[in-house]
């Protein structure tokens, strides 16, 4: 791993940890962008590609934003809760088990997704490859915490249309 994905991953740690409201604000603010923008701001963290996912709380049953590592595997998206590598899996994570799915905004692109999570074996080995080839501070995340790091894929609902 480059000594900036290095920084930047235990910086993301150190503010998931110590910041979490300051953690909030920030995404609030990216997310209000990437909207407003159509994708074409705020869709990137660290130089790395991102996209909105936006999911129903499981409690409130409100829509739940979160702005993640763009990790495309064929049609599909890779998504891994790794909350920064905090002890804790994120509430986005365990929100979008609960719902099944949500719906994904990739640059100008929406479409609904159905989520699965993945069991260990070849498919979960493949996926945390492509997770930490695009972004390689999953690995370091792994480093901070020792809870298991969930990975889900995101697959296009059958007959979902693009907006």
């Amino acid at each position: 791993m480059d000594v900036t994905s290095a920084f930047a991953a235990r910086l993301s740690n150190f503010v998931a940890r110590r910041a979490p409201n300051l953690a909030k604000k920030t995404t609030a603010r990216q997310v209000e962008q990437f909207r407003s923008s159509g994708g074409r701001k705020g869709n990137t963290i660290v130089g790395r590609p991102v996209f909105l996912l936006d999911v129903v709380g499981r409690t409130s049953g409100e829509l739940r934003p979160v702005m993640l590592m763009h990790v495309p595997r064929g049609d599909d998206l890779v998504v891994v809760g790794s909350a920064a590598g905090a002890p804790t899996t994120p509430n986005w994570y365990r929100n979008l088990m609960a719902a099944g799915g949500g719906e994904v905004q990739v640059g100008r692109e929406r479409w609904t997704v159905t989520a699965r999570e993945l069991p260990a074996g070849l498919e979960l080995d493949e996926c945390w490859s492509l997770a930490t080839t695009a972004y390689p501070g999953f690995e370091a995340y792994r480093t901070f915490t020792d809870r298991r790091m969930p990975v889900a894929l995101l697959e296009r609902a059958s007959g979902a249309a693009n907006d």
